[in-house]
């Protein structure tokens, strides 16, 4: 994630601060000078990091937090609620007209941010929450944007609206909300046209679809990889035309991240999603204080929950987890547990959500379960029996090179996929244990292999 080396940092003054026991105001300001680093390097603009840490040392350095029982934790307490604060406090829905209105949204944002796959993303979002939308091209000047949007729409089961590349947008979107009333849509998501640069043809064109059609929402489209530009990006456009949120793309990057941390402190205007992946699936609800959790590593379990609840079938997950519990837990098992893992986003989405595992740890799990070699860790279980699959323990040396003659690979292939296996076992057992009771409270379903 964009916050891995942020969140690495900062968990390391975060320890220092921990280990003091009592702390002295010299301690706090040398802890917020760290942080002070931290944020600047991950690309936080350098207005918000002034006030953010003045902000945290006026409150760190009270007579309660120096005088209380575990000061250092009280320290982390306050970063993190002056965090939330940063980014917006709460979670902020797109605006929908209710009963039969329609809702009108117009995305807008520079060429390469994502936007066209945003907006199909958005769709998708809204179509999960019972709404009609109809996807309309208002890109005519990009090659290919309206075939992006139409394979896109195809693939959300979402209607999409085009009149080719030779009318103006703003009568484009006109059509599409004559269109929309006709058919019983209730949502109308305008893909507009982005360039390179901001410039004036631009937010003219953007100024005129307003001026034709009653906008709900502007929603800006950034890239998170732009690191400050993208703060830039964001206040021009609330400048030039108005924008009611942000969705940032590319946050699951190596990136920098800091745009996350000042979009809503330079603009006023919140964050509504951030993008996690390339597939259709891959927005998730911007929440502040759950971002916080996991900048200071302290993992995002209610979002591992809900996509669990998302994407996982709850009677194979019951399943692997009664398999767990009674040491059945074998290589088919560990194969459906892999498929269950890549729908929720793979093993690194899902560590990057767990308390306590930072950015080298995930890079140690993630080479012990490396997916990209799934097709061949594959190829090694099916050489082996179904007694062998069932029973681990029985692969003794013999075994183990019949399997690897079988599979094609070298026999330490076998060796380093049963290590593995154990390693990937211990885990899920370690995950189980943490999580069981958080996927009670939440009507009884469990995520995948007893997570």
């Amino acid at each position: 994630m964009a916050f891995d080396s942020l969140s690495e940092k900062l968990q390391n003054v975060f320890k220092s601060l921990r280990s003091k026991g009592l702390l002295t105001e010299a301690d706090v300001k040398a802890a917020l000078k760290e942080v002070k680093l931290a944020l600047l390097e991950a690309d936080v603009n350098f207005k918000v990091v002034k006030q953010f840490v003045k902000s945290v040392q006026e409150r760190a350095v009270g007579q309660d937090v120096m005088n209380g029982l575990n000061p250092g934790q009280m320290v982390v307490k306050i970063v993190n609620e002056e965090l939330v604060n940063l980014m917006g406090s709460e979670m902020t829905e797109i605006a929908l007209k209710s009963g039969a209105d329609i809702t009108v949204i117009m995305m807008a944002g520079l060429q390469g941010a994502g936007k066209t796959t945003t907006t199909a993303k958005i769709a998708g979002k809204l179509k999960q929450k019972g709404k009609k939308p109809l996807l309309v091209a208002c890109d005519v000047y990009r090659p290919a944007a309206i075939q992006q949007l139409q394979i896109n729409g195809e693939k959300q089961n979402v209607e999409v609206f085009s009149m080719g590349e030779h009318h103006k947008p703003a009568n484009i979107a006109k059509a599409a909300l004559e269109h929309a009333k006709t058919n019983g849509q209730n949502v109308v998501i305008l893909d507009t046209a982005g360039r390179l640069h901001i410039d004036e043809d631009m937010m003219r064109e953007l100024q005129e679809i307003k001026e034709q059609v009653e906008v709900t929402q502007t929603i800006l489209v950034v890239d998170a990889m732009t690191g400050q530009d993208a703060v830039n990006v964001a206040s021009m456009f609330e400048e030039k035309i108005g924008i009611d949120g942000v969705i940032l793309t590319k946050l699951d990057g190596d990136t920098r991240g800091g745009a996350a941390l000042s979009i809503r402190a330079v603009t006023g205007k919140p964050i509504l999603y951030v993008g996690m992946g390339e597939k259709l699936s891959d927005l998730e609800q911007f929440y502040p204080d759950r971002m916080a959790n996991r900048i200071l590593g302290m993992g995002d379990v209610l979002t591992l929950i809900e996509k669990a609840q998302e994407n996982i079938d709850e009677e194979k997950a019951r399943e692997l987890e009664q398999k767990m519990k009674k040491a059945e837990f074998g290589f088919d098992d560990y194969l459906e547990s892999m498929n269950q893992m890549k729908k929720m986003g793979g093993i690194s989405s899902m560590l990057q959500m767990m308390p306590g595992i930072g950015g080298s740890q995930i890079a140690e799990i993630e080479n012990a379960v490396d997916e990209k070699k799934m097709a061949r860790i594959e190829g090694i279980i099916y050489s082996m029996t179904p007694k062998e699959r069932a029973n681990p323990s029985i692969l003794n040396p013999s075994r183990k090179r019949r399997i690897a003659a079988g599979a094609g690979v070298d026999i330490s292939e076998v060796n380093r996929l049963v290590k593995q296996f154990e390693q990937s076992r211990k885990m899920m057992k370690q995950m189980s244990g943490m999580m069981g009771g958080k996927g009670r409270r939440r009507g009884g379903f469990k995520l995948p292999f007893g997570l």
